[in-house]
């Protein structure tokens, strides 16, 4: 087919349709001084955005990732928070989200010199090299990728290991990480090239982990090897355990939750049949751990193993596109709220599908549902526990209406129990995909 440039004569016909469109023009007026998801609100669709549910479990006070990418951590850590919390008959309680950084991001690094020497004979111009080290090491991750860190370092409660400038605000941080693991990976390439001995490899890699181990306890403080868990109850009575580890303290408080826990998508692709299980190269964080893997079900069987771990009282770790049709000063997500097509005369049709193959939608955060409203069984809108603070919404508290979840989720972590006769598909061996697949997406 030959290329059609823009012809004169197709510009006049165009600046002639606008001329005489009033649509066109009261939409100019209305995008003049306003943004434009702003202009296409609508306040029609009230019934999505009611804040009753007729399934909500209490939860404790919102966190607040602060300017880092962490929303994955703060929701896994918020789903186990919650379980200690009613163990222990606490009214306020947070896990370290700055512990589980700190040992992702020196697991990754460790990761990425793996797979830079693995990749060694591959040109830098190679599709998988070019990604691995566009990618780099960055704040997101997934709900495996929590499981991996828990089971080999356990986790701390927040006043053992708080905040820092750094932790808070990752930016430059991950910057001079970043830049680093990249003048590692030219340093350990040219190894390889030259054919070092595997013992020659190695120990350069551990002089590099050891710079950057030193680096992130400067951004972070070095991490806890013991400590004395303090706390007061609901009742005032305050209580102390001397002399604890962060995996003792993950085997008495969390158990084997983790193991127990199985991450679900929802990928109506052709390449993704329902009832597989997929895993993708080198995601990953930690060597020797257990690799990300997704079970793929349907939007109706993805729903219900929701809506039965919540029945049994227990929030839920999920991973969505927030950047679609949002209002965050309102605490809302709703694909009907908001009229684009009507204002912009623009056609947006595209599904879900689609949406995954063209690359328009895919998980970019995570944050845990704590209750659904349910019409005669089916669920019409969702309640969510962001960690944006709380200053937007419900106090921080979010909500999204069920065509909104239909579309715009993607991911969900439930116990094996609540997937029922679903669960004997969650033991096969995973289908591996591509990298650069949409199911590899972090959650920042």
């Amino acid at each position: 087919m030959n290329k059609t440039p823009i012809t004169q004569a197709s510009l006049d016909a165009w600046s002639h349709a606008y001329r005489t469109s009033d649509a066109r023009r009261i939409a100019t007026l209305a995008l003049s001084k306003q943004d434009v998801m702003d202009a296409c609100y609508s306040p029609v669709p009230q019934l999505n955005r009611r804040r009753k549910f007729s399934l909500e479990i209490e939860t404790l006070p919102v966190t607040n990732q602060e300017h880092s990418g962490r929303c994955w951590l703060f929701a896994a850590l918020n789903v186990l928070r919650e379980r200690i919390a009613k163990t222990l008959n606490l009214k306020n309680f947070e896990l370290s989200q700055s512990y589980m950084a700190f040992w992702d991001k020196f697991e990754r690094a460790n990761y990425f010199l793996e797979a830079m020497v693995e990749t060694a004979s591959l040109p830098t111009d190679d599709r998988t090299v070019s990604f691995l080290l566009q990618t780099g090491v960055h704040d997101g991750g997934q709900w495996d990728m929590f499981a991996n860190i828990v089971s080999k370092y356990g986790v701390v409660p927040k006043d053992v290991f708080g905040e820092t400038y750094q932790s808070a605000n990752t930016r430059n941080m991950n910057h001079l990480l970043n830049r680093s693991l990249k003048a590692c990976a030219v340093k350990l390439r040219a190894l390889v090239a030259r054919n070092a001995s595997p013992e020659e490899i190695r120990g350069e890699k551990e002089r590099m982990l050891g710079d950057i181990y030193g680096f992130l306890c400067s951004c972070y403080a070095e991490p806890p090897r013991a400590f004395d868990f303090e706390y007061t109850d609901k009742d005032g009575v305050y209580h102390i355990e001397k002399g604890m580890t962060p995996r003792a303290f993950t085997e008495k408080y969390v158990g084997g939750l983790l193991n127990d826990t199985v991450s679900i998508i929802n990928a109506p692709t052709r390449d993704k049949p329902y009832h597989k299980t997929y895993t993708v190269k080198f995601l990953g964080n930690v060597v020797g751990g257990r690799p990300v893997k997704h079970l793929n079900l349907t939007m109706d069987e993805f729903k219900q193993c929701v809506i039965r771990q919540l029945q049994a009282g227990k929030v839920v770790w999920f991973g969505s596109d927030v950047g679609k049709f949002g209002d965050r000063e309102a605490g809302i997500w709703d694909d009907g709220s908001f009229n684009a097509p009507l204002l912009t005369g623009l056609d947006l049709e595209i599904s879900k599908e689609d949406s995954l193959d063209y690359g328009f939608a895919a998980m970019n955060h995570a944050m845990v549902i704590t209750g659904v409203n349910l019409d005669e069984g089916r669920p019409t809108r969702w309640k969510i526990e962001n960690s944006w603070g709380d200053a937007h919404g419900d106090k921080g508290y979010y909500i999204c209406s069920d065509s909104w979840f239909d579309q715009y989720v993607f991911q969900a972590a439930v116990e094996k129990e609540y997937l029922c006769d679903l669960a004997a598909f969650a033991e096969q061996e995973p289908i591996v995909l591509e990298p650069w697949d949409p199911m590899g997406t972090l959650a920042e």
